[in-house]
């Protein structure tokens, strides 16, 4: 399954809808089969190059085919994204980072623009988010469903997270849901969300029954019955924002970064100061990266917006290999701990667990820790002292996530983690208390 995770993601409260604008006018039902043949297809409008538009939104606009759809479940998912007056903006926010390589698969691929509204559906945009059933990032892929579908999962790297792999990823498998499932998209969705078998039980058992087998037919679990809804729910807002009040700031129709090619593993930290940008920058762009170092073997590139490219390029290639990332090898004696070894090579606990990949403290004698330095990335991970910072506890609210906690305080995903002890693909719950260490003022 998929997009199991999905329900864990900030999604619109279905009891929140009263007093919000909604259309007028009266859309188009569409019972049993007889929307199927604008499913099937799904085909987006042509636009020639000459007509391209030049703000992005507009582009996904003119992409839209889905907003006539509607069925039990698509006015209210309306109601309730427009009942929630941050969702859209912070859609937008991340929409400038991640939503024109998304939108550019979709137009290369000649698949439906909609299927970039499944990903706000999924996970807000957010490739931090994980759900508690595991699923990670834009597109909320499932551990096993990224080894299926042949992305990287390791300690210093999640291709889920990673906005080319997954996006990738996702696309082929949502192709393939909607060729196994008689080519009609609502059921890839469904799919997606619930798995193919399930759909197809039910399709079969409508199929003896004589019933329709549409998605708007079929006997589904609750969580699936709301999600086609709000895709389709969102095409229609995004269709027409003026008609529900919504202003969609302008987004630049151009790429928010280049590939460049980081010759080797390289910190992170490091990279961020030869690019010129700042270390939660260089993660939100490339948030398939777990540590403090881009990952050991692979393909060694970096996402960095396109203006710092060259100066990248430039320092990188006068690094030299001792700066790139610099290790020890240490081999455990009898009699010692973390805490010793931490104090006899000037680091911490945390940053001996993270680099080696401990959740607890046990050592044995004879084993060998990799205790790394030099370089700037234990700044990343160290607690500023209380004279130079203010601590504060903060409660995890609903659809929280690092990445939006981390933006909200101005800190880094990796001061949090390293504040409270926890791994970077850590679920926050809600009402969970994290402790922070702020700039006074």
């Amino acid at each position: 399954m998929l997009g199991a995770g999905c329900q864990s993601i900030s999604q619109p409260d279905a009891s929140v809808a009263g007093g919000e604008q909604v259309k007028p006018a009266v859309r188009q039902q569409i019972p049993g089969n007889a929307g199927k043949i604008a499913q099937k297809t799904g085909k987006r409008s042509s636009t020639s190059a000459s007509s391209e538009p030049t703000e992005l939104w507009t582009r996904v606009r003119q992409g839209l085919s889905w907003q006539d759809l509607d069925g039990p479940g698509v006015e209210q998912a309306r109601r309730s994204y427009l009942a929630q007056p941050g969702y859209l903006p912070m859609i937008n926010e991340r929409a400038a980072l991640y939503l024109y390589y998304i939108v550019e698969e979709l137009e290369r691929r000649e698949l439906p623009m909609e299927l970039a509204l499944l990903a706000m559906v999924e996970s807000a945009l957010d490739p931090f988010a994980t759900s508690h059933f595991r699923a990670a990032g834009i597109w909320q892929i499932m551990p096993a469903t990224g080894e299926h579908l042949g992305l990287q999962q390791d300690w210093w790297f999640d291709g889920r997270r990673d906005l080319r792999a997954s996006t990738n990823a996702a696309l082929d498998y949502l192709e393939s849901l909607h060729a196994d499932l008689d080519n009609d998209w609502l059921l890839a969705l469904a799919a997606y969300n619930a798995g193919k078998g399930r759909i197809l039980s039910a399709m079969k058992a409508n199929a003896r029954k004589g019933k329709p087998t549409d998605y708007w037919s079929l006997s589904l679990p609750r969580e699936t019955r709301r999600f086609v809804p709000r895709v389709v729910a969102l095409a229609q807002i995004f269709s027409e924002p003026e008609v529900y009040g919504i202003t969609l700031p302008e987004l630049p129709n151009q790429a928010s970064f280049v590939v460049v090619d980081s010759g080797g593993q390289v910190e992170m930290a490091r990279a961020a100061e030869l690019a010129g940008i700042d270390l939660d920058t260089l993660r939100a762009l490339n948030p398939g990266q777990l540590r403090w170092a881009s990952k050991p073997e692979g393909a060694q590139e970096l996402l960095l917006p396109p203006e710092s490219a060259a100066r990248f390029r430039s320092g990188i290639a006068l690094l030299d290999p001792a700066d790139r990332v610099r290790w020890r090898h240490y081999t455990i004696r009898r009699g010692d701990s973390l805490i010793k070894i931490a104090r006899k090579y000037d680091t911490r606990v945390d940053t001996l667990k993270a680099a080696n990949n401990m959740r607890g403290s046990l050592i044995r004698a004879g084993d060998t820790l990799l205790i790394p330095y030099g370089g700037d990335w234990a700044k990343s991970l160290a607690i500023a002292g209380d004279d130079a910072r203010v601590r504060k506890g903060y409660r995890v609210k609903r659809g929280d996530s690092l990445y939006r906690i981390a933006g909200r305080f101005k800190v880094s995903i990796d001061d949090i983690l390293a504040w409270n002890s926890l791994e970077r693909d850590a679920y926050l719950q809600p009402g969970q208390q994290l402790t922070l260490y702020l700039d006074e003022g």
